[in-house]
């Protein structure tokens, strides 16, 4: 699908999707757990509908109605059929989310399932290193890295797992969450800095919730007991997304209104929350209510960002950083090569197709900004967050925008385009 914008958001009041990040990590404990439970999730997309397809593969029965998730957990029964079935491997379809894969495999490893992991995109060739050898290390086998589909079976045991922390924090969450229905006590050691540890900390949250003890033994160590079980408080409600509210309260700074952002919670784990120092360090005015951000336009300025806990910010604080005085510069993001797209590469075209200048470093960009850019036509690279930082940068352009390959956008916020014109103003038509 390819769009073009005419004109940008307006400003006006929306509310936060529900987070993404949280949706991944409450179904799999729902479905983990002993007794059912109703996940309320009023926005739904393809990565969160990976994650309730292989759950389904898996033996769980999840049912959306109602804005939320019934999920009627994988029983023993499911699992000893499962197991019955030798050599036969549940297929499981990924598509292109590396939160389903990354959190699931080390899952199915602990259930001692022989699992068949499909994906598409990007994501074979996303790293696994670290996890991978450990799982081998701990009875599982597995196909070689790179393949589609990848195949895991054999049963995941416990013990000491060592982790790098600079390649994914969801190889920990993935631990995190499958260790614990293991017979055996096991360790989590962390090599390094864990990059991105406020995911972490949204997996910790998750597990807390269903009952699942976890005992942090300094901040690069986690201490598992094994023998668990997942109980499930039968009702949750997903949180408002600070990631994709992101775009609309960065519009808010690059345009000429505010924009209200409702429905998040300031107290969230969710790390992407920063983006309100972000937009106040550059100089934007920002009011902050019970659950409710409001963003409004000041003279921007550049900053210094290290993007080692907010990855997925970058894009938006560089459409931010190219409308700013003077220069910014983004570090520590060596880890957005390996997204949906090589995010630093893909930024970098996007921002100089409207006119901004841009480089980019081996570990992240440096922006010098301007007034104004000049609008014109832009791949989205296939990821969804390109998408959204050139509809947003939209409200700097005089002329239009044009995005091929917007359709990107359905991976988190399928609703995006409707609500950047139903709800704030904007036109865009499919070209």
């Amino acid at each position: 699908m390819d769009i073009r914008i005419s004109k940008p958001v307006k400003g006006g009041t929306i509310s936060a999707i529900a987070s993404k990040s949280e949706a991944h990590r409450l179904m799999i404990c729902a479905a983990l757990a002993q007794n059912e439970s109703f996940i309320s999730c009023p926005e739904r997309s393809e990565d969160i509908d990976a994650t309730a397809r292989c759950l389904t593969a898996l033996g769980a029965r999840i049912e959306y109605k109602n804005h939320g998730y019934k999920v009627t957990p994988v029983g023993r029964e499911s699992r000893s059929e499962l197991k019955a079935q030798d050599k036969i491997f549940s297929v499981l379809d990924c598509g292109e989310s590396g939160s389903t894969l990354r959190f699931l495999l080390p899952v199915c490893g602990a259930l001692g399932l022989p699992v068949s992991f499909v994906m598409t995109g990007r994501l074979p060739s996303r790293p696994l290193t670290g996890l991978y050898e450990e799982m081998k290390t701990h009875g599982c086998r597995l196909s070689e890295p790179g393949s589609s589909p990848l195949t895991c079976e054999g049963q995941l045991l416990g013990g000491i797992y060592t982790i790098p922390g600079n390649i994914s924090s969801q190889f920990v969450s993935g631990l995190l969450l499958a260790l614990p229905i293991l017979s055996e006590n096991s360790t989590i050691r962390v090599n390094g800095k864990l990059e991105s540890r406020p995911y972490v900390d949204i997996t910790l949250e998750a597990l807390r919730l269903f009952g699942i003890v976890i005992v942090e033994d300094d901040e690069n160590t986690f201490l598992i007991p094994g023998g668990q079980s997942y109980c499930s408080p039968e009702i949750i409600k997903v949180g408002g997304d600070w990631s994709n509210a992101a775009f609309w309260l960065s519009a808010g700074a690059m345009g000429q209104s505010s924009i209200t952002c409702t429905g998040l919670n300031l107290g969230s784990g969710q790390g992407d929350k920063r983006i309100i120092g972000f937009l106040k360090d550059f100089g934007a005015n920002v009011t902050c209510g019970d659950d409710f951000v409001t963003v409004s336009p000041e003279t921007l300025r550049g900053i210094e960002i290290d993007a080692g806990d907010t990855p997925d910010l970058v894009p938006v604080l560089a459409a931010v950083a190219s409308v700013a005085k003077g220069s910014t510069t983004i570090r520590n993001a060596k880890r957005l090569r390996i997204k949906e797209s090589d995010r630093l590469k893909s930024v970098t075209a996007t921002l100089s197709a409207f006119g901004a200048d841009i480089k980019e470093t081996e570990d992240g960009l440096i922006i010098n900004g301007k007034d104004d850019l000049q609008g014109g036509e832009v791949s989205s690279f296939g990821d969804h967050r390109i998408v959204m930082t050139a509809a947003v940068l939209s409200t700097k352009c005089p002329g239009d925008v044009i995005i091929r390959g917007a359709e990107a956008v359905r991976k988190s916020y399928p609703g995006f385009f409707t609500d950047f014109s139903s709800v704030l103003g904007g036109v865009w038509e499919e070209i």
